[in-house]
């Protein structure tokens, strides 16, 4: 079926994605767009990422889209929550190599060299996005304890610095250091089967 936009006389079938700055860190850091309200023939959408070493595009996940991540310059480390294994799936990719993180799946990803440039292709023209941050941010302390046991001053100490717009972290200003924090070893571990080759 052909797409009714399609159709209409000097539709436009042209834009720039840089155009759109859709979130700015600093200036080595930033995301911009492509959406269907910028380019309404556009069948999918999609954002460019600009990273420096230890700068992380913080957790989320997508309750509309699956997100392709394609690197084109640097080097990541990408993980994703697997809702049916209970696992987090964790891959160090280089440019060329591309994540699929599927719909409704927890996935974040992490620069691990300077001058990171990927392109995140999403399967529709405009996603839904719904960052841990907001998650965290909603979920009071009084059910952070009933659920996790967890002290309630405390949990609210530690939510109360979140800013829920920050899709870039750590938020300037933060005294965690930046580099070097990405390599750092998880309890979860990966298999080699999960590693891309270079």
């Amino acid at each position: 079926m052909m797409n009714p936009i399609l159709q209409v006389p000097n539709v436009p079938l042209a834009a720039d994605s840089n155009a759109v700055v859709n979130y700015q860190r600093d200036s080595r850091n930033y995301v911009t767009q492509l959406f269907g309200e910028q380019l309404p023939t556009i069948a999918n959408g999609f954002f460019n990422v600009h990273l420096s070493k230890g700068i992380i595009v913080q957790p989320h996940w997508h309750t509309n889209v699956t997100e392709m991540v394609v690197v084109i310059t640097g080097e990541i480390t990408a993980s994703v929550f697997n809702p049916f294994t209970r696992e987090r799936l964790t891959y160090r990719l280089k440019p060329g190599q591309v994540v699929v993180f599927p719909k409704g799946w927890f996935h974040w990803f992490v620069a691990e060299t300077d001058d990171v440039y990927v392109l995140t292709i999403f399967d529709q023209p405009t996603p839904d996005i719904v960052f841990g941050a907001d998650f965290l941010a909603a979920t009071p302390p009084e059910v952070a304890h009933r659920a996790y046991c967890l002290d309630e001053e405390a949990y609210a100490r530690a939510v109360a610095s979140i800013k829920n717009d920050a899709i870039l972290g750590p938020p300037i200003g933060c005294d965690t250091q930046v580099s070097d924090q990405s390599t750092s070893p998880s309890k979860t571990s990966v298999s080699p089967s999960n590693k891309l080759k270079s």
